[in-house]
């Protein structure tokens, strides 16, 4: 039976004996101009947690709204993740990596993710190398990748230093990623789970909405429920303040073992994925 108690303060621990929380907010899309104003809104709704990337561009905006928040820095978890190696070998991809603090403003990262494995065995590891460095200097507390099949995360076990502490996937009823999920859980990894409301292309269906009515409560937030009850560390991501509020509010409800069921009968496997989702790639 999956656990069904829940709080927004509650923290996941990681193998690089910190913790993370367990709701993340995401601001992936978000334009660097609407990217304050999002994050404060939910650093007052009661998130901790910011996931952030190179690739998304809103890193300064991040860093800013984390500068300007009243909260100790320690009651912060923010994430980044860099997508590429550099153009000319380790020591550019080492220096692309450091531009993220320059942004940022911070004295150090929580959590420094491979956003993708998509640039290879060599380009992984010289990325892997890149964090590690930045591990080793108390930069970064933690490490992880994203998009990560079992192959890839096997592959740079062979040669980490550093805990790999953390895979963030796509993740909803629709693509549940079975496999990886299995690996992770095993091997201690802790799984966060982007894309967790399917960016409302399945609001409609037929199953959410009827347990939707069941509950009594909005679609978006039985999505959250079940990444919640299986474990995962949910990401969603918006920028209306109403439901950047509705989304952390999923704390006095549960989903019962059969509605669980239910949505995990909906899986789809690799096509039900609406992100690119490179875990088979090379």
């Amino acid at each position: 039976m999956s656990r069904t108690t829940y709080s927004l303060s509650d923290l996941v621990p990681l193998s690089s004996g910190h913790s993370i929380p367990r709701l993340g907010f995401g601001v992936y899309k978000s334009p660097a101009s609407q990217t304050i104003a999002s994050v404060n809104e939910a650093l007052k709704v009661g998130y901790r947690h910011i996931d952030s990337a190179q690739y998304y561009e809103n890193e300064r905006e991040v860093g800013q709204a984390v500068q300007d928040a009243s909260l100790p820095r320690e009651s912060l978890f923010v994430t980044t993740k860099i997508m590429s190696p550099g153009e000319s070998g380790p020591a550019s991809t080492l220096a692309k990596a450091r531009e993220s603090f320059d942004r940022f403003g911070l004295d150090y990262l929580d959590l420094f993710l491979i956003h993708s494995p998509s640039s290879g065995p060599e380009g992984r590891k010289e990325m892997w190398a890149a964090l590690e460095r930045l591990w080793e200097e108390g930069k970064v507390r933690t490490l992880g990748v994203s998009n990560f099949g079992v192959r890839h995360i096997e592959e740079l076990k062979k040669v980490a230093k550093a805990p790999m502490a953390v895979n963030q996937i796509e993740l909803h009823p629709w693509c549940q990623q079975r496999e990886i999920v299995e690996y992770c859980k095993k091997e201690g990894i802790v799984i966060e789970a982007y894309c967790p409301l399917v960016r409302a292309r399945k609001a409609e269906d037929p199953v959410l909405q009827r347990i939707s009515k069941e509950v009594n409560r909005p679609w978006s937030q039985v999505l959250l429920r079940w990444s919640l009850q299986h474990g995962f560390v949910p990401l969603p991501k918006s920028d209306s303040p109403e439901r950047i509020a509705a989304n952390a509010d999923i704390y006095d409800f549960a989903l019962s073992e059969a509605q669980m069921a239910d949505l995990d009968k909906l899986d789809e496997g690799k096509k039900g994925a609406i992100a690119p989702n490179p875990v088979d790639c090379e």
